[in-house]
């Protein structure tokens, strides 16, 4: 799978808006047919920083993402809204899933 995660920094006007404003961009990616996860989280450390992590069942799926027309809007649209260009980590990983974190497991 095509695994990514990237940082995104908001302006601060606009951090608390953040969900709503990349809404349409996020359900569409959802509802794309090679799209495993798309998942944001909000910084711990800087609440103007929203973290992405997002991954593609292959190179098929990941190309036809970016080829998208709710892509090609979203980076048309959002970075209106970005202090700074996002940070990315691109990489191709082995499976389709998450794996446990054998270190932390959960006594059932």
């Amino acid at each position: 799978m095509i695994f990514i995660t990237a940082k995104f920094p908001v302006k601060p006007e606009h951090a608390d808006d953040w969900p709503e404003l990349s809404r349409a961009f996020t359900e569409a990616c959802r509802a794309e047919e090679g799209c495993l996860w798309f998942d944001w989280s909000r910084s711990l450390d800087d609440p103007n920083e929203y973290v992405l992590v997002e991954a593609f069942r292959d190179e098929a799926a990941g190309a036809a993402h970016v080829q998208s027309d709710h892509f090609k809007e979203a980076t048309s649209k959002l970075p209106s809204y970005l202090s700074a260009t996002p940070r990315i980590v691109n990489t191709t990983v082995e499976g389709t899933q998450w794996s446990e974190l054998g270190e932390m497991a959960v006594e059932k």
